[in-house]
């Protein structure tokens, strides 16, 4: 039988609580088994150290290991980790998202979330925003966009209708607020296009382009930076957003919500991010 691997993230966070609550949910899908992986012994709900931080790296190796050499294990879900323990004990790693992209050797990856209003793929990831004019190239948008083109031509089982959001206020108003749309952006979309006709349009203008996604004029977003992408999501989705890494052999998904340290152990973490990234995985594998 199918498998699917759940890792619990640093487990002084909710990650152990929100993982028994979606399996006790009843609302996870039939024909797919559930190992968790991870444990949970010594820590202390709230106080994340470097044990809590080592355990959740060993449940993520033990996640590669799996996916790498059993057939079975078709997909994983990651519960939150702490970044900053995590970095401190050596993870070289910005996020998850990195970490499965080198261990299985993928360099065209891409992070997207995805809820129950909105599906937004990001052409940049975990760089800060005084990064993004340099970073952000046509191969990025490019890689990035044939990536989500396939996610959501999966999920809604035609041709999906993409836009594709301008960098700039007012998505540069042609040269003036910035050049990226005309410079990067624009020759990206066309790009897109010569391979995948009229699924993108674009350059958007980012302040309106969210809420005509979120009323179905279009099927996913491309945003140009995180925070573009992320902040109508989960203003919107908060509760029903998974976190998807695109381009991975076997399916990751996560919660799209931190390890929520300041409510741990007591009991109200909700668990229905966990549950739509386990029904999600399930979908994609």
């Amino acid at each position: 039988m199918p498998r699917i691997l759940i890792t619990q993230g640093d487990p002084a966070g909710i990650g152990p609580e929100v993982v028994s609550k979606a399996l006790a949910s009843g609302q996870l899908p039939v024909g797919f088994e559930f190992e968790v992986l991870g444990d949970t012994a010594g820590c202390i709900p709230g106080r994340p150290d470097e044990r809590s931080a080592q355990q959740a790296l060993e449940a993520l190796n033990e996640a590669v290991r799996l996916l790498k050499n059993d057939d079975d294990a078709v997909a994983v879900v990651t519960a939150p980790v702490s970044k900053a323990t995590l970095q401190a004990s050596g993870f070289p790693f910005p996020g998850q998202t990195e970490f499965f992209a080198y261990h299985f050797g993928v360099e065209d990856f891409a992070m997207c979330l995805s809820g129950r209003t909105l599906s937004v793929g990001l052409a940049t990831i975990h760089i800060p925003l005084a990064s993004v004019p340099n970073a952000l190239s046509k191969q990025a948008i490019v890689r990035a966009g044939k990536l989500l083109e396939g996610f959501a031509k999966r999920r809604h089982r035609r041709s999906p209708r993409i836009a594709v959001v301008g960098l700039n206020p007012h998505a540069g108003e042609e040269g003036r607020l910035g050049d990226e749309e005309i410079r990067v952006i624009r020759p990206a979309i066309e790009e897109l296009n010569r391979e995948f006709p009229g699924v993108f349009s674009g350059p958007h203008v980012p302040d309106v382009v969210f809420r005509e996604a979120a009323g179905g004029e279009f099927d996913a977003v491309l945003a140009m930076y995180h925070d573009q992408g992320l902040i109508p999501l989960k203003l919107l989705d908060f509760d029903t957003g998974v976190n998807v890494t695109l381009g991975l052999p076997k399916p990751r998904t996560s919660p799209d919500h931190g390890t929520a340290f300041g409510i741990a152990g007591k009991g109200i973490a909700r668990p229905d991010s966990m549950i739509h990234a386990i029904r999600l995985a399930c979908e994609l594998a």
